[in-house]
């Protein structure tokens, strides 16, 4: 996940990469990718803040740690983020599949899309853009408003199949 900063004091917080350290998805397709079928869990208590970019100064353990935290007790309340496709289609010469489904955020769930690139050395990766008060969720913030994570966070998927 990467997330990004706004507000007065954007200059004093990080753009953040974090990585989810524990998930498990399936992907069940047959001869035709439009049928194909994906799902995955994620446990949301298991994001760790890989990097900090930007800043007065740099990320150190405690700080990570406090991230972890509050994502935990704030942001997604240690429920399980869960996606289930509705619908696929092939596009591209089969190469990428545009993927339909709901995502659960924190209790709720919603519809989103996004293209699933599969490479010929059997990767697989995705990139969807999450808007967190789309789910409900309000993005955190500090300085009494003045610095806020973007409602927007990039959600990035890559594997090998």
């Amino acid at each position: 996940m990467r997330t990004g900063r706004t507000g007065a004091a954007a200059k004093a917080g990080h753009d953040l990469v974090m990585h989810v350290t524990s998930w498990q998805a399936t992907l069940e397709a047959g001869d035709d990718l439009d049928t194909a079928s994906i799902e995955l869990t994620a446990d949301a208590t298991s994001l760790r803040v890989h990097k900090g970019t930007g800043g007065m100064q740099a990320l150190g353990d405690e700080d990570k740690s406090g991230i972890h935290q509050t994502i935990d007790d704030e942001v997604l309340k240690r429920q399980d983020i869960r996606f289930r496709s509705t619908g696929a289609r092939s596009e591209a010469g089969g190469s990428r599949i545009r993927v339909e489904g709901d995502l659960t955020l924190v209790g709720r769930t919603q519809p989103i899309a996004f293209d699933l690139a599969i490479g010929e050395d059997d990767t697989v990766s995705a990139t969807a853009v999450v808007k967190q008060t789309s789910w409900g969720m309000k993005p955190y913030s500090a300085l009494f408003g003045a610095l806020k994570v973007a409602d927007e966070v990039e959600v990035v998927l890559d594997g090998h199949l």
